[in-house]
């Protein structure tokens, strides 16, 4: 079983930074792929940004591009995610999740969550 706990998130004000990070234990990590992924209460859970595992592509929700930056470090099974110029719009809680070998699509492993706030 994989396990994924995420750390990081917090309070902000607007155009402030925060990194998430994303700790990976369990079995030996062969997930194609790595998420984030945000809810907002009242709003479906939408995937922010992801990061393929071996080979290091990305790939970004429009919204979020150019300000944050997804990456990974294998040898330490941690992902994480670095958000700048955060926005009230970005406030939500974050989760990061793993998919299943194999498949860049499904997400099998999920975090517990961390809440980012952005409000001045």
């Amino acid at each position: 079983q994989v396990h994924l706990v995420e750390s990081g998130g917090g309070l902000v004000q607007p155009g402030g930074s925060l990194r998430l990070s994303c700790a990976v234990s369990g079995r030996t990590f062969t997930s194609y792929a790595m998420g984030w992924f945000r809810q907002d209460p009242g709003k479906e859970r939408e995937l922010v940004a992801a990061i393929t595992w071996s080979s290091g592509a990305t790939y970004y929700k429009e919204s979020v591009k150019g300000r944050f930056t997804i990456s990974r470090d294998i040898a330490d099974n941690m992902g994480y995610l670095q958000m700048n110029s955060l926005k009230p719009e970005d406030t939500a809680v974050y989760y990061c999740a793993a998919t299943r070998p194999g498949s860049p699509v499904q997400y099998d492993y999920w975090g517990q969550g961390t809440q980012v706030t952005v409000s001045s």
